[in-house]
């Protein structure tokens, strides 16, 4: 084949690159998703906490501030959405522990873990805000 005909070829159709349209929703992909989500979200939390800190550091006036904010029910659903946050990436990050020791790789039991982990995430951070108010109170 000479020269001039092989610079003339059409190029070979290549197979495409896997894409959204080509994956089924799974729930541990789904988990691993909002795992990255609540990851993210961890860094805008923890300003918040730093900002409770620096208050307590400037002035009393600054914390009460501070403090009213947090208090009030907007700043009552952030901090909930916090601790959720929280909650639902340690118990992530406990199930990826568990894989790294070679357990749990199974596609019935990590889908149920993974079906289960909103539940219990849900459930653990109504306990830790139901204990934070009764010590409130006491």
């Amino acid at each position: 084949m000479s020269k001039s005909a092989a610079t003339h070829e059409r190029p070979r159709a290549r197979p495409l690159s896997p894409h959204l349209q080509v994956y089924t929703l799974i729930p541990t992909m789904a988990m691993s998703i909002i795992h990255r989500i609540t990851g993210a979200a961890l860094y805008f939390g923890t300003l918040l906490v730093a900002a409770w800190l620096i208050a307590a550091a400037v002035s009393q006036d600054c914390f009460e501030t501070v403090a009213w904010v947090y208090g009030s029910w907007i700043g009552q659903l952030v901090l909930f959405g916090y601790t959720w946050a929280l909650v639902h990436h340690l118990i992530g990050g406990i199930r990826h522990l568990v894989w790294d020791t070679g357990a749990g790789f199974d596609k019935h039991l990590s889908t149920r873990v993974a079906v289960a982990m909103p539940f219990v995430s849900v459930a653990v951070t109504v306990l830790i805000w139901i204990a934070g108010y009764m010590l409130r109170g006491a």
